[in-house]
């Protein structure tokens, strides 16, 4: 298990927390790995009714470790990233997100598979894969179009424009935004909390009739989205987008909005 992951157990209630402060919860392969075996042993454990995901009251993540993704860039389905999302993908209990701060990348596209999703008014998400020399990725390409429409899904997937908590939960990406961190992951404890008091095999039934139709495409997109972003993180523009990103002292995201 990673040292940058920590788990919380209340009764039935699950809380997975990165914590990684110091490089704002960036993403390495051990956090993915980690996270996936989390869900996994979740999903095979009756005592785990729901999970609440949160990077804590400052920061959910500023997606991936850039240096480490680099240095071993997936190359397949079995790649960490990919086994975490599969098991998020797969996983038939509830999972509630609590976000503050930056939501980059993954940090926007893997709220797209939780149950619930709350905010904090001043999170500012991202997919800034294009700026990047790379694809969107997990679902994103088929989900928010769906969701947002084409013209809005293009400014955010196409150009990578940052948008707020605020605007997340008025499209539809996210329940609620509330005023601050700590309020976000009260919040978010608390509507997990109403999942301990329903019948489990009920709510496991009923997330996975809610998510049923266009299943299967959406598992076809996400293969293709990622066997795409894995030669993209090889071309020669990804390589330059990448190398002056991490030469950057201090990254600077808002040069993807």
């Amino acid at each position: 298990m990673s040292e940058h992951l920590h788990i919380e157990r209340d009764g039935g209630l699950l809380t997975l927390r990165m914590h990684r402060p110091d490089k704002k919860n960036a993403l390495t392969r051990a956090m993915y790995a980690g996270m996936a075996e989390v869900l996994d042993e979740a999903e095979r454990d009756p005592s785990v009714r729901v999970v609440l995901l949160t990077g804590g009251e400052v920061c959910f993540t500023s997606g991936n470790d850039v240096a480490d993704f680099i240095q071993a860039p997936p190359s397949g389905l079995n790649s960490e990233v990919f086994q975490f999302m599969r098991a998020l993908f797969e996983f038939s209990k509830p999972v509630v997100a609590a976000v503050a701060g930056p939501a980059v990348g993954i940090g926007t596209t893997l709220l797209l598979h939780c149950d619930l999703v709350y905010v904090s008014r001043d999170t500012q998400l991202k997919m800034p894969f294009v700026n990047l020399g790379l694809c969107p990725e997990y679902g994103s390409s088929l989900i928010l179009p769906r969701l947002l429409g084409h013209a809005r899904a293009a400014e955010l997937l196409l150009l990578g424009q940052a948008f707020t908590g605020e605007q997340a939960a008025a499209w539809g990406i996210a329940n609620l935004a509330l005023e601050d961190g700590a309020a976000t992951l009260n919040k978010a404890r608390e509507m997990a909390q109403r999942f301990l008091q329903l019948a489990p095999s009920a709510v496991a039934d009923s997330k996975r009739l809610m998510r049923a139709p266009d299943r299967e495409q959406l598992r076809q997109v996400i293969e293709e989205e990622g066997a795409l972003f894995g030669q993209r993180l090889r071309s020669p523009e990804a390589v330059e987008a990448l190398t002056a990103f991490m030469q950057r002292r201090k990254p600077d995201f808002s040069r993807f909005s």
